[in-house]
């Protein structure tokens, strides 16, 4: 080594490139409902009107969600404004053998899923039973620590591949998640491995108050996936079709045995980080209104009346019915007999554990 005029530190040796990379960027449908055809899933008119019809329910869950929280309904709860085509547009790719392991902010996944509704609004008000998965669903219990759900998903890929099921594990987080030593570890051992694992990260540009570009100084989040050796891919996260299409593709390659990719889905949380938060403190206005008109739900409305798949009587029929089905639920929710203290201990175990035996011996 050796310093030039300017003092700059000067490699004296020849350049051998080892290793390089390129991000890609998924891009289908624009925001005024424009598609490239060229990149269009194979979706049939049935199945665009049944992502749209769950997107309207979550979006309903939550805006009701909000509502009942602010009247001492439910406890904290994590919106999802902004980010339901990263959830609902994913989850439509899933098939009933996949395992999900979500964060707190996974609402339009179990809704999309099929997930009880009424048991949903159990789990924000409070009540653990809301949390006993039906057999029917692979889908894990909420992750409130950031991060921790990605060793999971990591470890049931794993048994998947020793045990040759035709399965995938799926896994949601944020980009904060990125920042947690458990999210390097797990995608360290899923390149490894080599293991059937899907990382979803839902870059919503936030981690609570501290910006994505204080977070790291990688261009992309994406590229992270190369240090371990696997693909990553950046996805328009308010492109239902661009969501749906590189799940699709990466659960095609976890099953066919080449391996994880971790899939940046570009968003934006409208809301707060929970109803605890504040978010007019640190972020400014003009940021969320330019977010707004990126609407994931007004971008599908438009394809879909171009393409002569949406009236206003189908509109107002769907809306009608997401109401409904939300009202029932918060009905059935509390309806139900009052938990018990105990119940803490009873849904997250299929079998309890010598700690958690002693926990409740001590409670």
């Amino acid at each position: 080594m050796t310093q030039n005029n300017s003092g700059a530190i000067v490699l004296l040796m020849a350049e051998k490139i080892i290793e390089s990379f390129q991000v890609k960027r998924i891009e289908i449908l624009d925001e005024e409902g424009n598609v490239d055809e060229s990149l269009m899933p194979s979706l049939s008119d049935t199945d665009i009107r049944r992502i749209y019809e769950l997107l309207i329910l979550a979006r309903t869950f939550d805006q009701r969600a909000l509502q009942l929280q602010r009247e001492g309904r439910l406890g904290t709860y994590a919106p999802i404004l902004g980010q339901e085509a990263c959830q609902v547009g994913s989850a439509f790719a899933l098939e009933k053998s996949d395992w999900i392991f979500p964060s707190y902010r996974e609402s339009g996944v179990y809704i999309a899923l099929g997930y009880p509704v009424h048991m949903l609004f159990q789990y924000w008000a409070g009540d653990e039973r809301g949390l006993k998965t039906p057999d029917t669903l692979n889908i894990l219990p909420v992750s409130i620590p950031v991060g921790t759900q990605v060793l999971h998903a990591v470890g049931a890929a794993m048994a998947a591949k020793y045990r040759k099921d035709r399965a995938a594990a799926i896994t949601y987080f944020g980009d904060g998640g990125t920042s947690t030593g458990d999210f390097h570890e797990g995608l360290n051992m899923a390149g490894v491995f080599q293991l059937p694992v899907i990382f979803i990260c839902q870059n919503n540009q936030w981690a609570i108050s501290m910006p994505r570009e204080k977070q790291t100084a990688s261009k992309t989040l994406a590229q992270k996936a190369y240090g371990y050796g696997f693909e990553g891919l950046q996805v328009d996260g308010n492109d239902i079709f661009a969501v749906y299409k590189a799940t699709e593709y990466a659960l095609r390659k976890a099953k066919q045995g080449e391996g994880p990719t971790l899939l940046e889905c570009i968003t934006y949380r409208i809301f707060d980080h929970t109803t605890a938060d504040d978010a007019s403190r640190y972020r400014p206005k003009q940021e969320v209104d330019a977010w707004k008109a990126r609407d994931p739900i007004r971008r599908l409305r438009l394809f879909m009346e171009k393409k002569g798949l949406l009236t206003e009587q189908y509109q107002k029929d769907i809306e009608e019915k997401a109401k409904s089905t939300i009202d029932e639920a918060i009905k059935t929710m509390e309806s139900l007999e009052p938990p018990q203290p105990g119940d803490m201990f009873s849904y997250i175990y299929e079998k309890p554990s010598p700690r958690q035996t002693k926990q409740v011996k001590d409670f």
